[in-house]
């Protein structure tokens, strides 16, 4: 089979077209036939060799969501059938012909999505609801800081904030993407290329989305209001930080770190099934929904120029998600 491979570590002249052998189905597993493969900051950083995949999954193939159609079930694997179209989650590997998943991980595409829409959902979606419901315990009537919110997690989170009942703040240096964002919930947008967001709010939050990390973090605390959640997913700032540890005693705060990549299959299993109950019928464009989700796929780039992909992310360029699809799916 054909996959995305990484020569080495460096910029996107390392990204190549390879042949490798198509993976064997095991217990419990079913085979996909990728269509398409989001693309993520964790593909760029392990591109450059700061991520390495976990193990147990390939090491030289990026790619942590895919979208297809089910190609090969082993023998007492019984959810799904031969062409049911799926997507889901992977610690890597995604952005090849063809991944092995355990059929409990599998998610069905909802009806009238293209393999590219449903490829911007699983990464996105998924880590927004772990963090705004399992980590961040978000309650109507809330209010929620999301820090870069014309991001795949971001625009995801504003949608299942907005669901969830909450008022939904929204930060970006750019006000061309706070914008945008409206249309996803956001009720109000901090320019942070203009003013720090500290100084923008007028009250405080009850509940923070970060990935920006440690240069954020005290000016995160300073605005969360007593019992408030600061949910950390990412470090695209910087890792370290110093900060008022009396702050977090006093309002009796929380930090919360989160990743999804590593998560063993038993924790992944049930947050899939949770997810499927409660957010996948809010995609069904069949149905009239008060607050609908919808994926935000800001381009599909054929896999032969997943370099200018990865170079446009990198220069904060997108809203919302970016993937690499096969021939069949054709570029929009």
């Amino acid at each position: 089979m054909r996959a995305v491979i990484y020569a080495g570590a460096g910029g996107p002249e390392v990204i190549t077209l390879g042949e490798v052998p198509k993976p064997a189905v095991g217990p419990g597993q079913i085979r996909v036939r990728v269509r398409a493969a989001g693309l993520n900051r964790a593909d760029l950083m392990q591109r450059r060799g700061q991520y390495p995949a976990p193990p147990g999954w390939p090491a030289h193939i990026p790619g942590l969501e895919y979208a297809g159609e089910v190609e090969a079930t082993y023998r007492g694997a019984s959810r799904w059938r031969i062409g049911d179209r799926v997507m889901g989650l992977v610690g890597g590997g995604a952005q090849a012909e063809f991944v092995v998943v355990h059929e409990d991980e599998a998610l069905p595409i909802p009806d009238g999505l293209s393999f590219a829409e449903a490829a911007a959902i699983p990464e996105a979606f998924l880590t927004a609801y772990d963090a705004l419901v399992a980590r961040g315990r978000v309650q109507p009537g809330e209010r929620v800081l999301i820090h870069a919110v014309g991001s795949g997690v971001g625009t995801a989170a504003a949608q299942i904030a907005k669901h969830l009942g909450a008022t939904v703040i929204g930060t970006s240096r750019s006000a061309a993407k706070l914008a945008r964002a409206v249309v996803y919930g956001v009720d109000a947008g901090i320019d942070t290329s203009r003013t720090p967001f500290r100084q923008a709010l007028s009250e405080p939050v009850q509940v923070i989305l970060d990935v920006l990390g440690g240069p954020a973090l005290a000016d995160n605390l300073a605005v969360l209001a007593p019992r408030g959640r600061l949910v950390l997913l990412g470090l695209l700032a910087g890792a370290r930080a110093e900060i008022d540890l009396g702050l977090v005693l006093r309002n009796r705060l929380e930090i919360v770190g989160t990743v999804m990549r590593t998560r063993t299959l038993e924790e992944r299993i049930p947050l899939v099934r949770e997810f499927a109950a409660r957010m996948l019928p809010l995609f069904d464009q069949r149905v009239e929904h008060a607050a609908p989700l919808r994926p935000v796929l800001e381009r599909a780039y054929p896999m032969t120029r997943l370099a200018a992909a990865h170079a446009a992310l990198e220069r904060n360029e997108t809203f919302g998600k970016v993937v690499g699809v096969w021939e069949e799916e054709r570029e929009r």
